[in-house]
């Protein structure tokens, strides 16, 4: 027995007035009508309508289930409605994942340019280094990086592509120099960072000699890169940032790039969500958001980062230049007079 249904007819019978001018409003049978009142009557136990050959008359039970039955109608069509509505407008709680270095410097402030656009659209960020289970529903859209994707079920888009680079900070190189070939790295501190998708101990650099690979310890290790940033600012030792979190570092000078013609563990940026179909509004647009302005926000550090670093390397050049007319004079042999 479909209960809802009933309870439509029931409704509808008492409106019109007869179960005739119910059928016809609905497009149906005078026995239907008839029918689905008696199902529910038999499904209650309880006689809704006193019925005779000339006028239908509610019972008291009759009464009481009507208004129930008119509230619960009216709520199932505003709850059809909002749904219907959720692939239109964008509207409600988004329930975000990224991890959390990308999420702190990318996905948060796209919420806030995301937000202006649609204001009726809160958020719930999760920032975590483990991929969530999508399908289990905790979350509608997952902001990653990885070298690839496992094969799944998933949506997904690419966003861009960013790397790490190794950094120190300024007083860290004063004391203990600067590394001038990846061997270096020997004998220095290496600071860890530690996540799942990556190897902590195995430095893997490509640079102008090709790919170098490294084992690598330290006496700092953490999980999360905005730590590890805080603890090369701190002096610790050197360590391995991704672009995004070293970007800032660099421009304002409380970081140095170490290795500068070096880059370390390429990764691509994207967005997950578990289908195509019935995606709701807010989950769509925040997608076609994070497509249109993310590729951008790469690029501009990524072109940011080469200026950076052509402004290193000429400066490096011209402090070795300045000492080689020093170096030059010494070396000469001195004439006598």
């Amino acid at each position: 027995m479909d209960t809802l249904q009933n309870m439509r007819v029931f409704v509808r019978v008492v409106e019109a007035g007869s179960f005739t001018a119910a059928a016809q409003s609905l497009d149906s049978t005078t026995g239907a009508m008839s029918r689905a009142v008696s199902e529910l009557e038999a499904h209650l136990r309880t006689r809704l309508l006193n019925r005779s050959t000339r006028r239908l008359a509610l019972t008291p039970a009759g009464e009481r289930y009507l208004k129930r039955c008119t509230q619960i109608l009216a709520d199932v069509g505003s709850a059809e409605e909002e749904a219907s509505g959720a692939h239109e407008r964008p509207a409600g709680a988004l329930r975000m994942h990224s991890f959390a270095s990308l999420g702190q410097q990318y996905v948060l402030p796209a919420i806030s340019r995301y937000r202006a656009l649609h204001p009726e659209v809160t958020v719930e960020l999760t920032l975590s280094q483990r991929m969530p289970d999508l399908f289990e529903g905790s979350s509608d859209v997952s902001v990653v990086t990885a070298s690839s994707l496992p094969n799944s079920d998933l949506v997904s888009h690419q966003l861009g592509t960013t790397y790490s680079i190794l950094c120190a900070s300024p007083g860290y190189v004063r004391t203990h120099g600067v590394p001038r070939v990846p061997a270096d790295l020997a004998h220095h501190d290496c600071l860890i960072l530690k996540t799942p998708a990556l190897p902590a101990y195995e430095w893997a650099l490509e640079g102008p000699e090709g790919n170098v690979e490294m084992h690598v310890d330290g006496p700092v290790q953490v999980n999360i890169a905005e730590s590890l940033a805080v603890a090369i600012r701190e002096g610790m030792g050197i360590g391995v940032l991704p672009v995004y979190t070293a970007i800032e570092g660099l421009r304002n000078g409380t970081l140095v790039r170490v290795l500068p013609q070096h880059k370390l563990q390429k990764t691509n940026v994207y967005a997950l969500y578990p289908s195509r179909k019935f995606v709701d509004a807010k989950t769509k647009t925040w997608v076609e958001f994070l497509r249109a302005h993310l590729p951008e926000v790469i690029a501009r550090d990524m072109a940011l980062l080469e200026e950076l670093t052509q402004e290193q390397l000429a400066e490096e050049e011209a402090l070795v230049g300045s000492a080689m007319p020093d170096a030059a004079v010494a070396a000469a042999p001195k004439t006598a007079h």
